[in-house]
């Protein structure tokens, strides 16, 4: 009879499977973290600092008020339909394709308004259109 203990094997860990739970984690969490930032859109405009003004041909400004009040190069339109705006901007624009309109929307317009005078130089076939903003500091804000 052998009385002797024997003595007891070391336990050897296996990595592989913590590993694989490890890289399951870390792209759950990736995934996550991506769509984190559509979840949470705070949208303060229309305030940016550019560096330089671009030298731009032809020019047609398109301003939208608060309440949705249409002016093109400082000329108030009667209506507020796509129709009205497509015919103001090529009349402004005079054939020049290359004109470049410029959205002055104020920052409670609404959304709709900037959508129609949009589609509106689509019609008119311009296609090249940017957005007016102010400073931070013409703004007030910090």
């Amino acid at each position: 009879m052998n009385f002797r203990r024997r003595s007891p094997d070391e336990p050897e860990i296996n990595l592989i499977p913590f590993i694989d739970v490890l890289l399951v984690v870390l792209i759950f969490l990736m995934l996550s973290t991506t769509y984190s930032k559509f979840t949470e859109l705070q949208v303060t405009l229309p305030t940016a600092d550019s560096e330089t003004l671009r030298d731009r041909p032809k020019e047609v400004i398109v301003a939208i008020g608060a309440e949705g009040n249409l002016s093109v190069n400082r000329t108030a339109l009667a209506g507020r339909s796509t129709d009205v705006v497509a015919a103001a901007l090529a009349e402004a624009a005079k054939g020049a394709t290359e004109a470049v309109v410029v959205i002055s929307a104020d920052a409670n317009a609404r959304h709709q308004s900037i959508v129609t005078v949009m589609e509106a130089a689509r019609r008119a076939g311009l296609n090249r259109m940017t957005f007016a903003t102010q400073t931070s500091a013409q703004a007030g804000v910090k």
